[in-house]
């Protein structure tokens, strides 16, 4: 993956998003997730948005 998040980070943010109900990091998750799965590229918008989960 092109980004500097690892995927264990975002295996975790995904859990405690979804713990918390934050609907749209969850889905970012699962795009950045699915996106490393198929060999693609995340969209930067959805990589914002999860590191925005610590700010």
């Amino acid at each position: 993956m092109l980004s500097d998040i690892p995927m264990d980070t975002i295996w975790s943010i995904l859990e405690a998003a979804n713990e918390l109900g934050d609907t749209p990091t969850v889905d970012a998750c699962r795009r950045v997730i699915d996106a490393n799965l198929r060999g693609g590229t995340p969209g930067q918008s959805d990589l914002d948005a999860i590191a925005a989960f610590f700010a």
